[in-house]
Formats: structure tokens, sequence, C-alpha cells
């Protein structure tokens, strides 16, 4: 069955009478009381008797004829037009407005007719009772003018006129807004100002001219290319034009809804989305008037009403038909004009509805956003997937319709499993798009759950993860056995985690690590286990999985110590007693005590420099290894740390062959000669030695860096297998030696020529010393030079000194009889001479 937004009934039916040839010419309607205008000059007055407020539904309308009045013996009636504010009926007739009572149909007599009038309407104006008067626009028949009326009880004036540049052929009025056509284009006028503006051109005969009142200052054209246009009154369109017929006769408006009458049918519109919604058909039709609620069709003897359907049977037909989102559309366009009281929850159902055609046809965008929109409990769609019903209390019942259940995705589940996919990834969408808001804070157990099933079903680990390992609301009775059957043992973790069940979740990813459980899905457990207890504040926990982490990796394991947060620590001394079973761990976490806490404890500095010493003599055992690295850091520790104590560390490597490390140590003491002579005669190393003097001089004058390199020197002269090394020392550090104490150290069987390199360095950087300060003495000297003549010229200078003399720089007055003054003049107290720029 079709949707219909009017229902149709004839309400009256001329009699035929062999002698009677007139015909319907116009129409009115008030109320109960119906006006027909006739070809024959007669104006008929029609009761509704079994109906209320204008009520014309087939059910209840019967008509009965009342008066009849004759005006004169031929011309139609052009018009009619009630004013029940005076018990007025107006009649255009024989180019005359003629002023009857709307009852008696007599004449009245204080409203002489106005003849010469071609149109005329009266101005429906919601202020008309309070002002005692309507208003009434005319076209004269003689001139090309359109008049303003006040109509009274007993009087009617012209107040205005508006003159035009052609005859009006049309015309409707909205308020202070009037329309009108002329032969060939439509104009705006002003009631109140009187202007006017044309809007645009028409090429339509005068039959099918069309100017009707939409409401609140719009109005409805017969435009240009068979356009229905909606015009405000400033001018603009706000609405899209209806494409209707070439033939269209006549138009009129039952919001929302346009009417457009052809010579054998009429034609509904919604002007909610332009498109057509019903047809009707109606033989001979010539013309159509708007009522409360429709419309009147008349042809040449009957009259027929279109009545509207209330609006809550036209959404329920539209939702029958799977058309919910004309429905909604409809819902929301007729709230503004006639509220419904059920709108909201209306409009939650609808919008529902439409996601739901959206879901079937696989529109999973829209259908989301509609089912957001309309607020749909997320467990409606839960429950239409055959595998997640599990997931709902048993207190839960659906409140969709037998069609939607009946809709359910069970045959695509049996039938089609890759169309089902889609529908899984677009219940994940949803659900993540509700979850945590207002519209799932009812069913979170049952939405957080599904989540984790369906992420479960579709190997989302990613998403899977991020469900757990935040607070949700999962059942553990429900998703834990879930995680377990699909071997997600570190998703469950995570869950057991985020439920505050730490010593669970670490025993569920120790026995991954530990190969009890299999889960293909994650990498680096036993790194995720080290990060959780580094940030875990159960400190029993975390000492009962200490023993293990370090037991796999110490270098990896100790980081539960020395990644912690800085505010939550361990006690020192018992970290230290349980990594004493794991040497690289102790190593480790001392060095973070020194280096990152800044511990300035000899103990602890004692026992890494040792820890040191000891990895270093294992590293050297294994020949595999790269001992580099710890022995530099053992060489760092023993040169810049200033709390371990030296013979402690010495007696300990006194014995080994960690030469240079004996070196730093005797060097600390101040036995720089034997360390550099260990260095070159046991350790064998000259670049060692040479570096050694470097680092010890570092930070001291430049005689003791000499002191330092003249010993090592020494060392190179007292064996001839060094002298190569000695005159390369010479030749890599010229600035540093004195030429005269080298002279004196140098063998006399030395030549000038295996020295000259050295000597040219050493003289050149003598010379350019020298000349560099003789140079800073000329600079000072000039500097010194330029503050005399200042001070001469400001000597000379007279300076005038009030009472009120303020300093430049303090702004205090001068009270002193010293002051300073700078070259711009300016005085100032001697004690503010070091804040003042020159």
């Amino acid at each position: 069955m079709a949707f219909r937004a009017f229902t149709q009934a004839r309400v009256y039916e001329k009699q035929a009478v062999s002698k009677d040839k007139s015909s319907i010419q116009c129409l009115e309607c008030y109320d109960r009381n119906v006006y027909i205008g006739t070809n024959n000059a007669t104006v008929q007055h029609l009761i509704l008797t079994s109906s209320t407020n204008g009520d014309l539904s087939p059910s209840q309308s019967k008509i009965r004829e009342g008066r009849a009045r004759k005006l004169g013996s031929s011309n139609p009636v052009a018009r009619v037009r009630a004013v029940p504010l005076f018990n007025h009926l107006l009649v255009l007739w024989d180019r005359s407005v003629t002023a009857l009572n709307m009852f008696s149909l007599e004449p009245v007599p204080a409203l002489k007719k106005i003849q010469h009038v071609s149109l005329f309407e009266v101005c429906d104006s919601s202020l008309a009772a309070q002002k005692a008067c309507v208003e009434m626009v005319t076209s004269s028949s003689r001139r090309k003018v359109i008049r303003i009326h006040v109509v009274g009880v007993d009087r009617w004036d012209v107040v205005k006129e508006v003159p035009l540049l052609q005859d009006p052929v049309s015309l409707a009025v909205d308020g202070a807004s009037l329309c009108v056509a002329t032969c060939d284009r439509y104009l705006l006028c002003d009631i109140e100002t009187g202007s006017s503006e044309e809007l645009f051109p028409h090429n339509h005969s005068r039959q099918h001219v069309i100017v009707t009142a939409v409401g609140r200052g719009e109005f409805l054209l017969n435009g240009p290319e068979c356009l229905g246009m909606f015009v405000m009154k400033t001018g603009i369109c706000q609405r899209p034009p209806l494409q209707w017929p070439q033939e269209v006769l006549a138009a009129g408006v039952c919001f929302p809804y346009i009417l457009t009458l052809l010579p054998q049918m009429l034609s509904v519109y919604s002007m909610l989305d332009q498109q057509r919604k019903q047809t009707v058909s109606l033989s001979g039709a010539k013309g159509l008037l708007s009522t409360s609620d429709g419309v009147l069709v008349f042809t040449e003897r009957d009259i027929f009403s279109l009545s509207l359907v209330p609006f809550e049977e036209q959404i329920q037909a539209l939702v029958g038909h799977e058309r919910a989102e004309e429905a909604l559309l409809l819902l929301d366009g007729v709230q503004s004009r006639r509220p419904l009281d059920s709108h909201k929850e209306l409009q939650k159902g609808l919008t529902c509805l439409a996601g739901f055609v959206h879901f079937y046809q696989e529109g999973f965008s829209e259908a989301r956003d509609l089912f957001i929109e309309g607020e749909l409990d997320p467990r409606e769609i839960i429950h239409l997937y055959p595998e997640f019903q599990s997931c709902l209390s048993e207190e839960f019942q659906s409140r969709l319709d037998q069609a939607n259940k009946a809709r359910d995705l069970q045959v695509l589940w049996k039938e089609d499993r890759t169309a089902f996919h889609h529908y899984l990834a677009f219940l994940g969408d949803f659900l993540r798009a509700v979850r945590d808001t207002e519209q799932s804070l009812k069913c979170s157990v049952e939405v957080d759950g599904a989540l984790l099933r369906l992420c479960v079903e579709l190997e989302d680990t990613e998403n899977l993860q991020q469900l757990v390992a935040l607070p949700n609301q999962c059942s553990l009775d429900h998703c834990v056995p879930v995680l377990q059957q699909h071997n997600r043992f570190f998703a469950l973790g995570s869950l057991y985690e985020s439920h505050g069940m730490q010593t669970e979740a670490l025993k569920t990813w120790v026995k991954i690590t530990d190969g009890s459980h299999k889960d293909p899905s994650c990498s680096d457990v036993y790194g995720h286990i080290v990060r959780t207890l580094t940030h875990l504040k159960d400190r029993a926990t975390v000492w009962a999985f200490a023993e293990w982490t370090l037991q796999r990796n110490q270098e990896t394991g100790v980081q539960i110590f020395t990644e912690r947060p800085p505010d939550d620590p361990f006690e020192t001394q018992d970290v230290l007693i349980l990594l004493e079973k794991y040497p690289l761990a102790s190593l480790l976490y001392l060095d973070f005590l020194i280096h990152d806490l800044n511990s300035e404890e000899e103990r602890y500095h004692n026992r890494l420099a040792l820890a040191y010493v000891t990895q270093t003599l294992r590293e050297e055992e294994e020949t595999e290894s790269d001992v580099r690295v710890t022995r530099g850091k053992l060489q760092q520790l023993l040169w810049e740390s200033k709390f371990y104590d030296i013979s402690t560390v010495y007696e300990r490597v006194k014995s080994t062959t960690l030469h240079p490390e004996k070196a730093i140590l005797l060097g600390r003491t101040g036995e720089h000669f034997q360390a550099v002579q260990m260095l070159v005669h046991e350790e064998r190393d000259l670049q060692a030695a040479e570096a050694y003097c470097c680092r010890a001089s570092q930070g001291q004058d430049s005689p003791s860096r000499q002191a330092l390199l003249l010993t090592l020197l020494q060392i190179y002269l007292s064996s001839e297998d060094l002298t190569g090394a000695a005159v390369d020392l010479l030749n890599n550090h010229p600035q540093v030696f004195t030429v005269e104490k080298v002279m004196r150290l140098l063998p006399e069987s030395w030549s000038v020529q295996l020295v000259s390199q050295f000597l040219v360095r050493a003289l050149r950087q003598n010379f350019h010393q020298r000349q560099m300060a003789r140079l800073q003495r000329a600079l000072a000297h000039v500097e010194f030079l330029r503050h005399k003549v200042i001070w001469i010229q400001a000597s000379k200078t007279k300076f005038r000194a009030n009472k009120e003399q303020k300093c430049c720089v303090c702004q205090r007055d001068l009270e002193e009889p010293q002051f300073a003054c700078n070259l711009r003049g300016e005085l100032m107290h001697t004690s503010c001479t070091g804040y003042s720029a020159l």
C-alpha cells in the first residue's frame, strides 16, 4: 500500500437540476462554514454539521446547504473571503468588492461597494483583533496601482497606493509583504513602506501564473523551467525549488506539504525534501483552497476534501515502508510548527530505525552515526550477533520489534562468513565509539565483554591489548575462559593487572616466558614483566619476582631497582644484599648509585671499583669478551671519584696485570714517577704513559704539566731503546717544555739535528709568547692613557650642582661634596659609578 499524506473524501455534490447550469467558480472556508461563488453571480453558504474546528475528515463530514444570495443576473463570482472578526464576507463580483454578512448573506449597509477591482486579498494578521481592523489589498481594473485598505466593522478606507508598471495578474499577502505577478514577471512589495522589488521574469499564461503565501514571510511562485520557486519576503530563496509539471493550474500549502492541481490529478510534494509523496486522481478539478488541516478541491459541481493524515500515522507508515530517514525528516520538519509531545522519543526511535536500514545495507559508517545519535542501547546490537549473545546478562530483554528480530545475522553467520566478518568489524567500531559514554554506562560490563570477545575472534591484538591494559569493566567469569581458550595469555595477564590482581598477572606472564603457556601474539614478555615490576607499588610482589628476573637476565632484571620512580625507592642495603649473588647486576646497581644518584658514600665507591676490577679480570679470562668498555669505566671511576679508599683498591689490583689502573692509583697518591715508570717499563704502553701525564696535569698550571712530562722524558732518556720516544715526546709538546731545562737533560751525544724540530717549534712558541706579552702591555698602556686623558679633561670641567641635584643612577640627592661624572656630563654618587654605563 502506497504512502498517503492526505485522505480524500467528497464533501459536497451539487444536485443536478435540468435548468441549473451554474458551476462552482471559487471557494472560501472558515470553521464549519463553506462559501461557494458560482458562475451565475450567486454566493452559496454551506455548513459542515458533524465536525469541529473545521475537521473535514471523511468519517465525520456531513454538509447541509444554508442561505444563498443572488448578486445579479450574470458574471461569475471571482473571489470570496471571510473576515470573521466582523462577520463580514467580502465578495468580488462584476469588478466590485461587496461586503455581506457571513451568516445571513445580507449586504452590510455601512460598507459601500469598492468598484473597479480586478483582484483582492485580505491580510491575515495576528494583530487584527487588537487593532479592531484588518487590511485588504485591491488591484485596480482601470489603473496600474495596488491599494491598501483598512477594513473596520462599518467602514473601509484606502490608506496607501503602490504604483506598478504593469497590471497585476495574481497576488498573495503574508503579513506586511505582498507578492504580485504581472503578465511577465513577479514583484515583491512592502505594504508599510510602499516599496517594490522585481524578483524574476516568467513566460506563463494568465491561467498558469501562481502566487501562493506559504507563511512566515515566504511565497511559492510558478517560476521558469517548470520550477516551483520559494521566495522569502527579503527576496532570497531558502529552499530548493520544486520540479513540477508545466500544466500546473493552482498550488496550495498545508505544511509541510505543497499540493499542486493539474487538470486530471493533484500531486503532493514535501517542502522538506522537495520530493513527490502522493498522487490523487481528480477529473475536472478547477481550483483548490488551503484549510487548517488540508485543502478543499472543487470541480464545477463537486467539492472534495483532502485531510492531512495525523503525523504519527504518517511516520508509522513511512517506517512500515522502510523509509525511516524520510520519517525522521518529517518528524524534525513539523516539530517547529506542530510540536508533538512524543517528539524526542519518536526522534530517537526513527534515528535508530534509519540506522538499521543502513546496517542491513552494509552502510556501516552511516549506521554507526545514527545509532549513536538515536542513543541506541548497545546491547541491542550485540544481541543481533549469535556468538555474542552469551555476553549479555539474563536480565536484558530486547526492545526491537519482531521484524528486526527476524532479520538477525543467524543465516549470514552460517552461510557467508566473509560478509559476516564485515558486520563483526562494524560491531567493534560501534562499541568502541560508545564505550565510556553515557550511552553505555548502564551496560559497560556487556560492552567490554563483547569487545574483548570480538578482538579475540578477529585476532585484533592491538585493540585487545588496549582494552585489557586500561581500566575496563570486563567480567572475569566470562572473559578469562575466552582468553584461555584462544591462548591469549598475555592479554589475560593484562586483564588481571587492570583488575588489581598483579600477582596473578605476573604469574601468567612468567609462565609464558618459561614456556608453560604458548601465546604467539606477543613478544618480549620478559621486558614487560620488568617494566611492570619497576612501577609496581606492592613491594612484596616485587621482591617475590625479583629473583626470577635476575636469574633470567641480570642486566635487564636490575632495572627493577635502577629505573624505579625516584619517589618510591627501595632500601639500598636490602637491594645490595639481594644482588650479592648477581655480580653484573650488583655492578650496574652500584654504578646507578654513584653516577645517577650521586652517592658520596665511600663503601659504595669502593664496592664499585672492586666490582669493576673483578669484572675486568673475568672478561680478560674470557677471550671472546670485549674488556675495553668495562676497563674504561673502571679507569674513569679511578680518575674522577674522590670518595673511594685508594689503598683498598690498590691492594686488590697490586698483584694483577692491570698496570694502567695501578698507575692511576699511584698517581692519586702523588707517586707520579713510579706510575709513569710502570706504564713505560711494565705495561710498555708509551701512549698510555704520555696520556697519563696529560690527564694527571689536567686542571693544573703549566709548570705542573711540564714537571710530569719532564719526568716521562727522564725515564725515556734513561734507556737507549727509548731515544725515539724521547724525541717524539719533545716534538709533541714544544709549547710545554722550557728549552733550558730540556737542554740540561739531553745527553751530550745527541746532535742538534736530532732535536732541531723541537728547538724550532719551542723557540717559535717562545718568541710568540714574548710578542703577545709585549702587545698586551702596549694595549694596557693605551687603555691607561685613554683613562688619563678622560681624567684630565674631567678635572678641567666645571659642574654646577644645586640643592636639588639628583644622582643619575639612583635618583637620590647629591648630599656629599664628593661626586663622579660620566662622559655625558651626568653627575652621580661615587658609590654608583659601578652601575653606570659610560
